[in-house]
């Protein structure tokens, strides 16, 4: 019970602080749902993500309901939130009235954002496998290394504009299966810069990290960044993550 109200209290609190931002680029609020529960492994990241949105949801008219409470995923919840993003989430999350709830808001042209462990959720859940793209297999030492980019024509990769390729630390994650065949690939991992391993299991030759689907008008971003607290601290991936978010809203395209 006391989450649950923590968590209403907060989202009155940011929908406040949103809807008072009279110099906010967007004038029309876009509501956004958090969901960051995990039932694996927990990224300590978790608080920085959710650090990062709240302050970006003041320049962005952005209305954030942050929950861990899967019994809220329900259609009258749902019916009043324009994109999901799910922060890091791992594991068996969300039940079966959960999942049928989500499935009934994406197929009304919703959009969804998966940031890093979203690909570490759900794996017995195919409606959810096909959305965000990839399921995650296994990586090499969380290190620093290099993304190649491939494509620009997409809002998120904006920041990267001019850049051939960008270097930080992060997790890199390796997929159970290449999305490139489903999926638009704007960036792979540049597995050479990798020089810590354990094993190999973690090589996929061709590695894509960043990618976006539109079906149906149900649109769909999943992002590798999101391992470190000082990612969601890096310009450039704030300002990735804050372009999927406002394209996976249909403010941009």
């Amino acid at each position: 019970m006391k989450s649950k109200i923590l968590v209403l209290l907060l989202a009155v609190l940011i929908s406040g602080i949103s809807c008072a931002q009279n110099d906010a680029e967007y004038k029309e609020p876009l509501n956004i749902l958090v969901f960051s529960k995990t039932s694996g492994f927990r990224h300590a990241s978790i608080s920085s993500g959710l650090k990062m949105l709240y302050d970006q949801s003041q320049k962005q008219n952005w209305v954030i309901t942050a929950t861990e409470d899967e019994s809220i995923l329900r259609d009258d919840l749902l019916a009043k939130i324009d994109v999901v993003v799910f922060l890091n989430p791992t594991g068996d999350a969300i039940g079966e009235e959960g999942q049928k709830a989500f499935e009934k808001f994406m197929s009304g042209g919703k959009s969804f954002v998966g940031i890093h462990a979203a690909a570490d959720c759900e794996y017995d859940w195919p409606f959810y496998g096909n959305l965000v793209g990839a399921y995650f297999l296994t990586h090499p030492p969380a290190q620093k290394a290099t993304v190649i980019f491939e494509n620009y024509d997409h809002p998120a990769m904006k920041p990267f504009e001019g850049m051939e390729s960008y270097t930080t630390v992060d997790e890199w994650y390796s997929f159970k299966e290449n999305p490139r065949t489903k999926v638009n690939v704007l960036a792979r991992l540049d597995e050479s810069t990798i020089k810590k391993s354990n094993n190999d299991k973690w090589r996929m030759n061709d590695h894509p990290l960043i990618w976006w689907t539109e079906k149906d008008d149900v649109r769909a971003f999943y992002t590798v960044f999101g391992h470190t607290h000082e990612a969601f601290q890096d310009e450039l991936v704030i300002e990735h993550i804050t372009n999927a978010i406002n394209w996976a809203g249909k403010r941009i395209d």
